[in-house]
């Protein structure tokens, strides 16, 4: 064949060659899609995507969905916003310790209720969550190593999480309305100390003296719209006196009738 029909077959052939491999890549996950730092994996015949130490500031977005384990360990991640991993539907394990984590807004976990099993908060700066933050999850948590305000909205979470094993002992009040609480273990504490109950009879004693505020003062008023009537009624009968005889039995009907 002459050199001069090689040329386009060879063209061709480098086209064709070129086209699938961009096809190729079409369909692979882009590792510079993924923030530095993370990269997926397969443990244990299960999809897992690592971010150790990534230097993180925000839960990442482009996460792959089949993702099964997702390590967001030792990072600088200050909350946890709604729906922050609702596109892991198949998600098992969710590895969030180690962080800066303070808030947990209401729904962060919504869509991870049937499959995950474990949650590590632990070693965060947690002070005081809703329980509404971990409703319908199944998954055994670890809440320990935060910096917990023991009160009624921490035994309300508590009551409503399933605790990992062995981590009921790394949740201690940091702080609490009652000092002596400082430093103990918070399942300790509530054996002793029922903190809703406090609360609520703490509430009640507070709408009582606003009660007796409020009725304090209509009290106090009616006796001053009493007393002053009374003298209204007194200055107007010694003005009636001074008037003369006839002038002054009219008046003073015209008064009697009006206080009656």
């Amino acid at each position: 064949m002459p050199a001069a029909e090689r040329v386009p077959l060879r063209s061709v052939t480098m086209w064709l060659l070129l086209q699938s491999l961009l096809l190729l890549a079409s369909c692979l996950p882009s590792a510079a899609a993924f923030p530095k730092g993370c990269y997926p994996s397969e443990e244990e015949g299960l999809k897992t995507f690592r971010c150790s130490n990534a230097r993180l500031t925000e839960v990442p977005r482009d996460i792959p969905n089949d993702t099964n384990k997702l390590f967001l360990d030792s990072n600088r991640i200050p909350f946890l916003p709604r729906d922050a991993f609702r596109d892991l539907p198949l998600l098992l394990e969710l590895d969030l310790s180690h962080n800066a984590i303070a808030s947990v807004e209401s729904g962060a976990f919504r869509g991870l209720a049937e499959h995950l099993h474990s949650l590590d908060l632990s070693s965060n700066r947690l002070v005081s969550v809703s329980k509404d933050a971990f409703s319908n999850l199944k998954a055994k948590v670890n809440l320990s190593n935060n910096p917990w305000l023991c009160d009624c909205r921490l035994q309300e979470l508590i009551r409503t999480v399933d605790l990992a094993a062995g981590s009921s002992g790394g949740i201690v009040c940091h702080s609490s309305a009652q000092e002596e609480h400082v430093g103990k273990a918070f399942l300790q504490v509530i054996a002793d100390t029922d903190f809703c109950n406090v609360y609520k009879k703490t509430t009640d004693i507070a709408m009582l003296v606003t009660m007796f505020g409020w009725f304090a003062m209509v009290i106090s008023y009616l006796v001053y719209y009493v007393r002053q009537n009374q003298e209204d009624a007194r200055r107007h009968l010694e003005y009636l006196k001074s008037l003369p005889s006839k002038q002054r039995r009219s008046e003073e009907s015209s008064t009697i009738s009006t206080v009656v």
